[in-house]
């Protein structure tokens, strides 16, 4: 690569590496632009490029958008049609997976199923109890 070409993600190990980094929130970066925290993606001796991975932010990867689907259908349905104890299932699902590690995440969760943001951080110390 030459200085300020961007990443060739066509290279095979890139394409099946693309999935795993959708999500995780890693993304490539050229390798003449790494930093210390990224990790180099060698194959036969070559850098191709480097994975950079950040904070995941809902609105840009969709990540809390993505496990509130997640836990709706493995509960089976709508997360605003359940009844409370799935409610509460769901908070608890959510949590174990990271949801609540987005910013404004309790708003959002609270929107999704229907309760207020209160109702939320109750089921979350009912929990933690």
């Amino acid at each position: 690569m030459t200085e300020g070409s961007p990443v060739d993600a066509s290279h095979p190990v890139l394409v099946t590496l693309a999935p795993l980094l959708e999500k995780t929130g890693g993304r490539l970066v050229p390798a003449h632009e790494a930093t210390a925290e990224d990790v180099p993606l060698v194959w036969e001796g070559q850098t191709l490029a480097c994975v950079r991975f950040g904070q995941p932010e809902a609105d840009t990867l969709g990540g809390l958008e993505r496990l509130l689907d997640e836990v709706a259908a493995e509960l089976g349905g709508p997360l605003t049609e359940l009844p409370r104890v799935d409610k509460q299932r769901a908070v608890r699902l959510l949590e174990e997976r990271g949801a609540f590690t987005f910013r404004k995440s309790a708003e959002t969760v609270a929107a999704a199923l229907g309760v207020t943001r209160f109702t939320v951080y109750n089921y979350l110390n009912r929990e933690r109890a």
